[in-house]
């Protein structure tokens, strides 16, 4: 192609990136949920991190369905569409605390694995638009996923 895009790797890397938008899309509500369901005497401290999460999420939800248009491509439509590509498991009960953080640490150790590969495809097609932002996100669930494991040492 004349812009030196490769037809093969840009296909990846929206496939990639419909996934993570899956995977955001699954994860924020799943957060949303802990944050109306916390209980414990760690209610409060939980319920306001929870909120915090969730809202960063909405945004890179955002972001990366941004991402896909801006590579004249279609992000996932539906919420079915979503779970259908998720790699997140949705959660059907109410566990305690210490589970709920447990959960959102291994979530974001897994969004963090199909980011990494997304980075990966991007890098190789010359996408640093894409990876830019892909980085900036993978930094703050490095950073979550630290405070999280210290809170979760302390609970």
């Amino acid at each position: 192609m004349a812009d030196g895009s490769n037809p093969e790797i840009d296909a990846r890397i929206i496939s990639g990136l419909n996934r993570l938008l899956a995977d955001a899309a699954v994860f924020r509500y799943k957060l949303q949920n802990y944050h109306w369901n916390v209980r414990g005497r760690q209610f409060f401290e939980l319920h306001e991190q929870f909120e915090v999460i969730y809202t960063a999420w909405t945004q890179h939800l955002d972001d990366i369905a941004e991402r896909i248009r801006a590579k004249e491509a279609t992000p996932l439509p539906t919420l079915a569409r979503c779970l259908e590509h998720t790699r997140i498991a949705e959660e059907e009960g109410t566990p305690d605390d210490k589970r709920m953080v447990e959960n959102v640490v291994a979530d974001l150790l897994g969004i963090h694995r199909e980011l990494r590969e997304v980075i990966e495809d991007a890098e190789d097609g010359g996408d640093r638009t894409t990876a830019n932002l892909l980085d900036d996100i993978g930094d703050e669930i490095e950073k979550k996923v630290w405070m999280l494991r210290a809170w979760h040492q302390g609970a």
